[in-house]
């Protein structure tokens, strides 16, 4: 029988004894989806609660979403999920990705794999044709994830999909990360649970494209998201002219900014937003301009398998430290002198991949690296980490509040969330700077969509704490929606073009799937998952209302600037212009905020811990009972 939009099947591997055996995708799609959603009620279902992050019990989880393989959609991403030790305390984490790795899985056969156990010795699966096969990876162990995607691609052939990691993931970096077709890398920590596994690729082939239960209102729809998104490209930094060209995700159907270039050596890399960013400031500093270890620098990552987001914070950090005088070239072995240089880059990025002297340290993350340094260097952190998990500080919710709890609940940086306000703000500042094209927003528009999609007019209002909480809880719903659909939140944003929204987005679940759904179903089912990574969170040792928490600094250190919005101005009440420079997130505020937030989910106020009646109530009964005999649950 046919299940329109699905694989059909979910793939799992115990790489201790080499079982392999199979799910049926049914079980889990209606209430979860796919993508995030799948992933998270697996990993509920397959991992100890006590499972360390390196622990062979521990979970590497891929999986797309009933969207990919269908073209038109802007639907070509996936998921990467399992417990990381990227941060305090470790924690089910993911990473998103595009490229075409999530659809040529599915090509395979599969709308997941799930990853147990560990390999005694190096090993890589190859996935086709019905067929899951151990091979010896000895070879490949050491090398580049380029040397080794190349050396892959070479033997099964340029169809075949490649997932991979570097050295850092083998030496089990925490930031470590995973690469994939198209330059794809999986953040969070994830890379690293690979290297604990010994599993150093997963390749992935077939030809079982999936089927739409409508496929003509697939078209349609497909047709109008076009229109939608026409228009010239914004002009962005990672777009060089003469280096940089235009590279759309496998099956896209839409294209946005992303870019590739190509080397001497025919090699294709990757220029996108943040990626670009880790040397592009430190870069233009040193030369008073343009310098190619810009590009070096997402090299090396990519080539190592480092969190660009944590190397960018770490970056900044350290030359805050050398101009404090707290660090030197001379004790620290980094030519700290010369950031911005490839000499620096290199250096960096090799001494944390194999913990050579002082990147030992920074290989545990900036904030622990900042602790051992002493007081000052850990007050520096403020400048640029975000969070528990050391990544890169660029959407500061002392300015854009609606961010504040989407940072605190979450194990990572929530980037996908984090867009909705930041993103509102930034084409805000277009239309107040007198600029009058696609990417503006009028204050009238900023309050539709505020009224639309974060629950009130108030979300509108930036300088008050006002409904916030209701924003951020309709943000995370809609995101976990469409992170398990799984839809590119370049081209799904939801504060521009209001069309562009969850309605459409329910009408392509229901084209591609059969089910009949409308938006405020899948807003549900957004706000079921992300209650189900809750649940996992929970009885995995996350401490509800105590560990919602900001960075310190937040709370005590007024904010003076953003890169973007060097005034801190924000529309404020009515349609004024606001500032919200030399303010902080007051803790009073912060928790009158969480008791809101906790209300409005249904949780208990006093503790953050989910009751019954809210479980039942999103159709998660089944979970109430392991949660109450953890004592994890309230009536």
């Amino acid at each position: 029988m046919v299940q329109y939009g699905y694989a059909g099947e979910i793939l799992t591997v115990n790489l201790s004894n080499g079982r392999v055996s199979k799910l049926p995708t049914a079980d889990y799609a209606d209430r979860f989806l796919g993508g995030k959603g799948l992933a998270a009620r697996l990993y509920w279902e397959m991992v100890p609660s006590l499972a360390a992050a390196f622990s062979p019990e521990n979970c590497l989880i891929c999986a797309s979403g009933p969207a990919a393989g269908f073209t038109g959609f802007a639907s070509s991403r996936w998921l990467v999920c399992g417990k990381t030790a990227a941060g305090e305390p470790e924690a089910f984490s993911y990473g998103n990705l595009g490229g075409g790795w999530g659809n040529r899985l599915k090509f395979a056969g599969y709308d997941g794999i799930v990853v147990h156990g560990k390999a005694d010795k190096p090993v890589y699966l190859w996935i086709h044709d019905n067929a899951v096969e151990f091979r010896d990876a000895s070879h490949l162990w050491g090398k580049t994830s380029f040397e080794s995607f190349d050396a892959l691609k070479a033997e099964h052939g340029a169809a075949a999909g490649v997932l991979t990691i570097g050295q850092a993931a083998e030496n089990l970096i925490v930031f470590a990360t995973l690469l994939a077709d198209e330059g794809a890398s999986g953040s969070g920590g994830t890379g690293a649970i690979m290297g604990s596994k010994n599993l150093k690729a997963i390749v992935v082939a077939g030809d079982k494209r999936p089927v739409a239960a409508h496929p003509d209102k697939g078209r349609s729809l497909a047709g109008l998201l076009r229109e939608m998104t026409r228009g010239p490209a914004p002009k962005m930094w990672w777009i060089i002219p003469g280096i940089t060209k235009t590279q759309a995700c496998p099956g896209c159907g839409i294209g946005c900014t992303r870019q590739s270039y190509t080397d001497k050596t025919g090699r294709r890399f990757k220029s996108f937003c943040q990626p670009i960013d880790i040397y592009r400031r430190s870069a233009y500093k040193y030369y008073n301009g343009w310098n190619e270890s810009i590009l070096l620098a997402m090299r090396l990552c990519d080539q190592y398998g480092l969190d660009s987001c944590v190397i960018q914070a770490m970056i900044e950090w350290l030359g805050l430290c050398r101009k404090e005088g707290l660090l030197h070239d001379s004790d620290t072995g980094l030519p700290l002198s010369k950031i911005g240089t490839p000499e620096f880059i290199e250096a960096l990025t090799r001494m944390i991949t194999y913990r050579e002297g002082f990147g030992a340290l920074l290989a545990r993350g900036t904030i622990k690296a900042a602790e051992s340094v002493g007081k000052r260097a850990g007050e520096l952190i403020s400048y640029s980490v975000m969070n528990r998990s050391n990544e890169v500080k660029d959407y500061d919710p002392r300015v854009t509040l609606h961010n504040a709890l989407c940072i605190a609940t979450e194990p990572r940086r929530p980037v996908q969330q984090i867009h909705e306000g930041s993103g509102a703000l930034m084409s805000w500042l277009g239309w107040e700077a007198g600029q009058n094209g696609p990417m503006s927003l009028t204050p009238e528009a900023l309050l539709q969509n505020a009224e639309k999609y974060w629950g009130s007019a108030a979300a509108a209002d930036y300088s008050s704490y006002e409904g916030k909480a209701l924003a951020s809880k309709r943000i995370q719903d809609r995101t976990y929606a469409f992170e398990s659909i799984v839809l590119c939140n370049a081209r799904w944003p939801m504060t521009r073009n209001k069309a562009n929204g969850p309605g459409l987005a329910a009408q392509i679940v229901s084209a591609v799937t059969g089910r009949e759904i409308d938006e405020v179903e899948l807003e549900k089912t957004g706000e079921r998952i992300f209650n189900m990574q809750r649940a996992v969170s929970l009885v995995q040792g996350w401490a509800g209302r105590e560990d919602d928490r900001l960075l310190d600094f937040y709370h005590k250190e007024p904010i003076q600037y953003l890169r973007y919005d060097r005034e801190c101005k924000v529309p404020g009440k009515g349609g004024t212009i606001g500032s919200r420079k030399g303010t902080v997130i007051e803790r009073s505020e912060f928790e009158k905020m969480k008791d809101e937030y906790y209300v409005l989910r249904g949780w208990d106020k006093s503790s953050g811990l989910q009751t019954k009646a809210g479980l039942e109530s999103l159709d998660l009964g089944d979970i109430a009972g392991e949660l109450s005999k953890k004592g994890l649950i309230k009536r």
